[in-house]
């Protein structure tokens, strides 16, 4: 009986505190900035080095790319496989144009496994999604503050 009543004053005492709990698919959580979620790329950067699928120890990174008219590499293929990335980073961490990020999504609940196969198009939107908005704006604002530079000095 004791132990009952106990539990009891423990359950009640934690009545009046604050509630931690988040509702989920209406408020996310703030993830840190390191967090390692699903990947994105940037098809301009990318120049075909392989590197990122060589480091992957899963092998779940497939790529291929076409020398073009300018003597360059040009991504044609980029397919990863989230049924089996373990999202480590080191595919991220490797690339030497930065490429390849990792973002703060992290759901990828499918109905079969051939859903869990992104290729270089679903991967670039992401990209767009995320960073490519950030990159234009940052773009955008040095142009919009060039014809300001001289102002307000004598």
């Amino acid at each position: 009986m004791f132990g009952f009543l106990k539990g009891l004053a423990v359950t009640i005492s934690q009545l009046p505190k604050k509630k931690v709990t988040l509702q989920y698919p209406d408020v996310r959580p703030q993830w840190p900035e390191r967090f390692r979620g699903i990947h994105q790329l940037s098809v301009e950067r990318c120049i075909v080095c392989g590197q990122c699928a060589r480091i992957c120890p899963t092998s779940c990174i497939s790529l291929s790319g076409t020398r073009g008219e300018d003597r360059k590499l040009h991504l044609d293929t980029f397919d990863i496989s989230f049924e089996i990335c373990i999202l480590c980073d080191l595919c991220t961490e490797v690339c030497p144009t930065e490429a390849i990020k990792m973002t703060d999504e992290f759901e990828l609940a499918a109905y079969s496994r051939d859903q869990l196969y992104k290729n270089i198009e679903w991967l670039h939107e992401n990209y767009v999604r995320h960073d490519g908005a950030k990159e234009l704006a940052e773009a955008e604002r040095p142009a919009a503050l060039v014809g300001k530079a001289g102002e307000g000095r004598d």
